[in-house]
């Protein structure tokens, strides 16, 4: 099961930078039998000719089966779930470019979901 509301996907390209976001509200989800649910989520990456990407997000009111999380906003926060694990504010940089996913939840052989995702990348020709 997964439900959200206001869903928003937006990328924005310059010149010399290009920016990409990525929200919902209002999220419910079970993964594996492991509710999870936040008021808002939200990813964004910016990335630019003449400096490394800046990547973050945003989840408010995280609860995994009604017990609130504390979310720190840093990087690849890792919560263990039965069967698995919860990523918060997962940073992924490549050559090519950033991308940054509020969540990502896996649950080994059953699920592997991604809410909120933002990707950006830049090269010069």
């Amino acid at each position: 099961m997964l439900s959200g509301e206001a869903l928003r996907a937006v990328t924005v390209g310059w010149s010399d930078q290009v920016v990409s976001e990525a929200s919902l509200a209002n999220l419910t989800m079970v993964v594996g039998g492991t509710g999870i649910s936040a008021g808002v989520v939200l990813s964004r990456v910016l990335a630019a000719a003449d400096a490394p990407a800046a990547a973050s997000s945003t989840v408010g009111d995280l609860a995994i089966n009604g017990v609130p999380v504390d979310v720190t906003g840093s990087p690849n926060q890792w919560i263990s779930i039965p069967g698995g694990h919860l990523v918060i504010n997962e940073q992924i940089v490549s050559p090519s470019g950033t991308i940054v996913n509020a969540l990502h939840a896996t649950v080994l052989g059953v699920a592997d979901v991604v809410i909120a995702s933002a990707t950006a990348g830049f090269s010069s020709f």
